[in-house]
Parts: C-alpha cells; sequence; structure tokens
C-alpha cells in the first residue's frame, strides 16, 4: 500500500512519446522530481513525496525508458537535450512556472541542463550525487559491465550488479530488492540505447555546464559513494558556487537509505530560495505550563488502545494536571472518540497502517516481517508527521506503543 496516492495521474505527449507524471499537494514551491534513469521509475521518490507534499507541491516524471513512459528506440531518444525538453513539456502540461529540482546522479546533470537552457523555469536546483562527469571503476572496465553485448546476454546480472553499486549502505536490502524489480520493468535494449545516448559527460564539458547555471543549487553527496565520488559533487558545488552538505559515510542512494535526513535538506532549501516561512514555534517555560504528554497508539490490535487508556488514566490520577494529545489513526480514533481523549490535529496526516496490514493479509495469512518491510514508506510518512509536530509543540514526555517508526527512525535521525 502507499503512504500517499497521487492527486494527478497523466501523461504528455511530445514528439510521439509519452511521458508519465503525477502531481501531489497543492503548496508552493512546486517540487520536480525526474526519475534518475530508466533503471528505476516514479516510485524511486516513494519515501520523499508524502512528506514534500505536506509541505509543497510534487510533481514526479517517469523519464522515458520506464514506469509510465514510453520506451523508444534508438540512443538519439535517450539524450540530455530529449529529456530537458520532456521535462519543459511536464512544467507546461502541470502549469508551473518555475519549479526546485530535485536530481539524484545521472538526472542531476539533466537537471543542471535544463536550469542552464531555461533559466526562467528552475528557481533552484537540489543534485544528489550528481553524475556531471563519466566515472567508470577499473574493476567495471576490467569486467565490460556497460557492453552492450554484455548487457544483452545477463541483464538481471547487469542490473543486480548496478544496483550492488548504488546501494551499499548497511541494511538496504530492502531498496536494493525494489530497485531490482523497477529495473525488470524495462529491457536491456532500452538500458544500452541509454547509456549509448550519455555523451560529452567530460570535466570540462560538465564545468562549462555548471557555469551557466544562474540559480541557487545545494549539492548533496555521500562519503562513502562507490558510483560517483564525493569529489564529483563538490566540484559541481565549486562550478555552480553553491552549496555542499555532505552525508559522511552515505553511498549513492542516499534518498533512499537517509530519506529523513534528505527530505529536509529538500524542504528546507525549497524554504530558503522562495521565501516561504519557517513553521511557528509554540514554547512556554515549564514554570509556567502544565505537563503535555503525546501518546503514539498503534493501530494493529485494539488491545494496544484499550492498554494506553488505562496508562493515561493512571497517569492522571498522579499528576491531575497532566495533558494529553494522541497522535494516532483508524481505528484507535473510534475508541479515543468514545472515551473522550483527544485526537491531535495532526492525526489526520498519518498513512494508515492497519490499511495496509489488512492488504498484505487477505483473509487470515499474513508475513508479518515482510508486511513492515513493504510498510517503509508508511513508516517514514509516519516519523515526519511526528518529527515536525514536536519541532514546533513541546511535550514533557512522548509515549509509543508498538511505534516501529519510532523506534527506527528516532535512532536515525535523534
Amino acid at each position: 500500500m502507499r503512504a500517499r496516492t497521487p492527486d494527478v495521474e497523466d501523461v504528455v505527449v511530445r514528439g510521439g512519446v509519452r511521458i508519465g507524471y503525477e502531481v501531489y499537494g497543492s503548496g508552493a514551491p512546486t517540487i520536480l522530481l525526474p526519475t534518475s534513469l530508466p533503471l528505476v521509475h516514479a516510485r524511486q521518490w516513494k519515501l520523499q513525496v508524502p512528506f514534500l507534499a505536506r509541505h509543497c507541491r510534487v510533481v514526479v516524471v517517469d523519464g522515458r525508458g520506464n514506469g509510465r513512459s514510453d520506451r523508444p528506440e534508438g540512443p538519439a531518444a535517450y539524450t540530455v537535450e530529449e529529456d530537458v525538453s520532456d521535462l519543459v513539456a511536464v512544467l507546461d502540461a502541470t502549469g508551473t512556472d518555475r519549479a526546485v529540482v530535485v536530481g539524484l546522479s545521472l538526472v542531476a546533470r539533466r537537471g543542471l541542463a535544463l536550469a542552464a537552457a531555461y533559466p526562467d523555469r528552475v528557481a533552484g536546483l537540489v543534485a544528489i550525487a550528481p553524475a556531471a562527469v563519466a566515472h567508470r571503476s577499473a574493476d567495471e572496465v576490467a569486467r565490460s559491465r556497460f557492453d552492450p553485448a554484455s548487457i544483452r546476454a545477463d541483464f538481471p546480472g547487469f542490473v543486480g550488479y548496478f544496483h550492488s553499486t548504488a546501494l551499499t549502505d548497511p541494511h538496504s536490502t530492502k531498496p536494493f530488492e525494489d530497485a531490482v524489480g523497477w529495473s525488470l520493468q524495462t529491457t536491456a535494449d532500452v538500458v544500452v540505447d541509454y547509456f549509448a545516448g550519455q555523451t560529452g559527460r567530460t570535466p570540462e564539458r560538465a564545468r562549462a555546464l555548471c557555469r551557466n547555471v544562474r540559480c541557487p543549487v545545494l549539492v548533496v553527496h555521500g562519503t562513502d559513494d562507490r558510483r560517483v565520488p564525493h569529489e564529483a559533487g563538490a566540484a559541481v558545488a565549486e562550478w555552480t558556487g553553491g552549496a555542499l552538505a555532505t552525508l559522511p559515510g552515505a553511498g549513492h542512494a542516499s534518498p533512499a537509505r537517509d530519506p529523513v535526513r534528505v527530505n529536509h535538506l529538500i524542504r528546507d532549501f525549497a524554504r530558503s530560495i522562495t521565501g516561504s516561512p519557517p513553521p511557528t514555534l509554540s514554547w512556554t517555560p515549564a514554570r509556567n505550563r502544565s505537563r503535555r504528554v503525546l501518546f503514539l497508539s498503534s493501530p494493529i490490535g485494539l488491545g494496544h488502545a484499550r492498554r494506553d487508556l488505562a496508562i493515561a488514566e493512571e497517569l492522571r490520577k498522579r499528576r491531575p494536571d497532566v495533558e494529553i494529545e494522541w497522535l494516532a489513526q483508524h481505528p484507535v480514533t473510534t475508541v479515543l472518540d468514545a472515551a473522550g481523549e483527544r485526537a491531535h490535529p495532526a492525526s489526520r496526516w498519518l498513512a494508515s497502517e492497519s490499511a495496509h496490514i489488512e492488504a498484505e493479509a487477505g483473509e487470515h495469512d499474513l508475513h508479518a516481517f515482510q508486511a513492515l518491510r513493504t510498510m517503509d514508506e508508511i513508516l517514514v510518512a509516519n516519523f515526519h508527521v511526528l518529527d515536525d509536530l514536536t519541532a514546533v509543540e513541546h511535550y514533557d514526555l512522548v509515549v509509543g506503543d508498538e511505534a516501529w517508526d519510532l523506534d527506527f527512525f528516532l535512532h536515525e535521525n535523534p
């Protein structure tokens, strides 16, 4: 189950090629998320969309070669110029005058080209591990991993190899499985044509391209990137006069493995260049307020909710001045309403965990571990709701019952 479904799903046709896109949210500014290359599609951004769409309008584009877009033949169909023209067509189709463009790896180069060619359409650019210059390891050259005959002879093997070098961070098995599945929705011929169309990635051309970019730029790059070295991202930041955010120990696909940190960087950058006001903080000194407690109660089994209500009742007996609020979703909210408890308004942003579990279970067959693995985007989205709430309101205590999102992501982002 998806953490958030698109408000609009459509295609734009340019030169006989259909380009799929999705629109989420309605705020400002618009954030444009193109896919990196035909080995992935729009779901590449599943951990970013729910959070960003609560703060901005988000347009996700399936690049030609995968997803809901066509798979044209020949290297000429996959040049930077074609991709840039596709992005402009999507901006036009969605009524977007200017956007903050976010690109990972090869599409970061597309973002640079878009900003240079259409400066009035790009308010700013976030380049994550930008592959502006061609980088091939000695191992890849020796094994001819990118040789067209090798890719066609064993496409699944190539896919596995490629993503194993992009997703090197510990505990990346779920992003790896996702990426492999997305890659197998295209063909070896498309991938061969795409790589053949990637010409001109020399340091000299990359430098000239970057120096033609006039918008604000943020480069985000991990120090353990094995596809594009960190120094390549640092060079893009220098050439564009942009800022560099270094992620110590991170690999190539940081939006998949460090989503909270990357999401905050994107949102804060978009706010900084578009003049969006920061959130208003609410805080009262302890001497002038009662104690506040926030409960997170799991919707998986209402026994949790009944136990939490009993704890809250006992807490009120011991501290009659305590204020208790709940960050909860259906069906817990039904129990809370009956008990006269207050669910915080931010609860409306929570993605449904119980609906996901029900969808995974079917009738009576639930693989609990697998259900949690496939809940990844829901857990990220719901952690962001908690994170946003506790950033602007003060609580003396947060109680999490079966709060898997809190357990993991608060550990990752203390």
